[in-house]
């Protein structure tokens, strides 16, 4: 099994370093100090007190790295579009496309039973631009637990988390997702195969379309916004809004909104990633996980009140702060 992990940051390159170690044939492409230290160095992950480096192969393009059985893709959801014709060059006629990314993916309505059966998301993929690239017939969908945060060029710091949620967009327990669950698992990290991969998606982002925006709205962490009466209330309005659209379009929720709520809150004092994004300059992740909700909704007739105003509010914030638009 040949696995290239593009974009091999923290997400990425924990899991790398993992599959690393475990004798997979794994190839990182990245670049700048990152990708140079990782040449020089190895890739080191620091992980529950102790550490280790491996020397996977580094390469700085995906036309050095070749085809590849599976492309794990950790980017941000806005990183997939210009990197898409690189990813494309990586992958055979039987290669899978692994989306490790947060938020509503290009493939959701693939495959899908139903009157929306292979609609476009425009908001994350405008005019159906990945749809043609790296069809959806490729991809894998893959819901990403851990935290992990590159501390230096060629350093990965691991704080928590070992799962890797899998899933067929059509439900199905393929014979490539099935090696690559055994290939997870045996590298030491958790890899369940999931029938209704949507609904494990829509549990993560079900917290993060709420607490996302707010913190960059109002520069608060994760203990702050659940603690707080009227920000806590609003939180659950917004969560309330997307459970109508989500549930209009079949998807079950294992947990109520408080409890999802209560698993924010357990966090603490964390600032979300569209936080740390909006504080060091960087694009932030505002359509994948609050613009595409709304386009959603629109598509089953939702009004979303909520979701809409904190939808503006945010883009404007992102757009003053020159990381939207």
């Amino acid at each position: 099994m040949k696995v290239a992990i593009f974009g091999a940051g923290a997400i990425g390159g924990f899991m790398g370093v993992k599959l690393a170690q475990a004798g997979v044939d794994v190839t990182f492409i990245a670049r700048g100090p990152h990708l140079a230290a990782m040449q020089a160095n190895g890739v080191t992950l620091r992980s529950g007190g102790g550490s280790v480096t491996v020397r996977p192969r580094c390469v700085g393009s995906a036309g050095e790295a070749g085809i590849h059985d599976y492309v794990v893709v950790t980017l941000k959801a806005h990183g997939l579009p210009p990197a898409a014709a690189a990813i494309a060059a990586m992958m055979g006629p039987d290669s899978a496309l692994v989306t490790g990314i947060n938020g509503i993916p290009y493939w959701y309505f693939y495959g899908l039973d139903g009157p929306y059966r292979d609609r476009v998301v425009q908001s994350v993929d405008p005019g159906g631009t990945l749809w043609d690239v790296l069809h959806p017939r490729h991809a894998i969908g893959c819901v990403v637990y851990p935290a992990a945060e590159v501390v230096e060029p060629g350093v990965i710091e691991h704080t928590y988390g070992d799962r890797f949620t899998l899933g067929e967009p059509d439900g199905s327990r393929s014979p490539r997702i099935e090696a690559l669950s055994k290939t997870l698992i045996a590298a030491g990290l958790k890899a369940p195969v999931r029938p209704k991969i949507r609904d494990e998606l829509w549990v993560k982002l079900w917290g993060n379309l709420a607490f996302n925006p707010i913190s960059a709205l109002t520069m608060s962490t994760l203990d702050r916004i659940t603690g707080d009466d009227g920000l806590r209330t609003l939180c659950r309005g917004m969560m309330l809004e997307a459970k109508a659209v989500a549930e209009a379009l079949g998807v079950r929720f294992a947990i109520d909104v408080d409890k999802r709520i209560a698993g924010g809150a357990e966090v603490g004092e964390h600032k979300t990633s569209m936080l740390q994004d909006l504080e060091r300059g960087r694009p932030m992740e505002i359509d994948a996980l609050l613009g595409a909700v709304v386009e959603l909704g629109e598509v089953v007739g939702e009004a979303m009140p909520l979701c809409r105003s904190v939808l503006a509010l945010v883009r404007e914030r992102g757009r003053q702060a020159g990381c939207y638009g």
